[in-house]
């Protein structure tokens, strides 16, 4: 009987290590820090986040990311709405994004602050052009300061979000 429970034990505690070094290798959580990404996150929402996906696959457009923009260890990090991907051309003309002369999908609010997208630019080898769902509130890759995102700079994509508020649980989309 004692070999049995033991067994039962050694099984569940191996479990429960396996799931908490996989965890702490592969994923990481965060929470959002403002509105930027409303309606999708909310500020101070907990986010979880996968950083072993884009070690054998790269960011595609309409994935959440997070990233230290140009890579300031100092800095909160971000949480915004891949739109671009290298070789993309960019341009934010009439308050619209344009992704290779078409209108972007996933920006749907006009933009009034084209940044550093007022000019038609192509994204170099390794860049993402990233844009809060919220965009009137939202500091991303068109202020200057930020820019195009470097594929080194990203941690992970968001994959699963929770709250005990009234947001709820979920995946992200």
């Amino acid at each position: 009987m004692m070999r049995e429970v033991f067994s039962w034990v050694f099984g569940i505690l191996t479990a429960v290590f396996i799931a908490a070094v996989l965890c702490f290798l592969l994923g990481m959580s965060t929470n959002v820090v403002g509105v930027s990404m409303e309606p999708t996150l909310y500020n101070e929402q907990k986010i979880y986040i996968n950083r072993f996906l884009y070690v054998i696959s790269s960011p595609k457009a309409g994935d959440v990311v997070v990233f230290l923009p140009n890579g300031n260890e100092n800095s909160h990090y971000y949480v915004k709405r891949v739109v671009a991907v290298s070789g993309d051309q960019v341009e934010i003309q009439g308050g619209r994004l344009y992704v290779n002369g078409l209108e972007s999908p996933w920006v749907t609010e006009r933009l009034i602050d084209p940044g550093i997208a007022a000019n038609k630019f192509t994204l170099g080898s390794g860049e993402y052009f990233c844009i809060g769902d919220n965009p009137s509130n939202s500091e991303d890759s068109r202020s200057a300061n930020i820019g195009p995102v470097s594929e080194e700079d990203i941690i992970g994509k968001v994959w699963f979000h929770a709250s005990c508020e009234e947001q709820g649980m979920g995946f992200v989309k």
